[in-house]
């Protein structure tokens, strides 16, 4: 079991099907109960949850590597944002990419980084 992460997340943003509101998020990697990684975005008012099955693993860029600082991706375009890929921060080899909506060959999609802090308490 991983420190759980907090984000501030100030935009609504879809996980696979689920769409989720602004605000502060919970963020539990599941891990060690299947072999694919799995992540929980809990909502810190509202309470809602959703639970994400991680696709491949891939590299961190270089320059979270040197900061060490956790991260969301969220790729935004065509008046949503979808969650791309979470980073649990230093001593992590992988980030952790999710499945994206098929939206059109028009679509162009730009990267919005949230930064994550990890949780002080429990």
């Amino acid at each position: 079991q991983t420190q759980p992460l907090t984000a501030k997340i100030p935009f609504a943003f879809h996980v696979g099907k689920t769409i989720m509101q602004p605000g502060t998020y919970r963020i539990d990697n599941l891990a060690g109960q299947t072999s694919a990684p799995v992540f929980r975005l809990l909502n810190a008012r509202s309470h809602q949850v959703v639970v994400q099955i991680a696709q491949a693993p891939v590299d961190p860029s270089k320059a979270w590597t040197e900061t060490g600082n956790p991260k969301l991706v969220f790729a935004c375009g065509a008046g949503r944002c979808d969650l791309a890929e979470v980073w649990a921060g230093s001593g992590n080899n992988h980030a952790y990419t999710f499945r994206q909506p098929k939206l059109g060959k028009d679509y162009e999609a730009s990267l919005t980084v949230i930064p994550m802090t990890r949780d002080k308490g429990e």
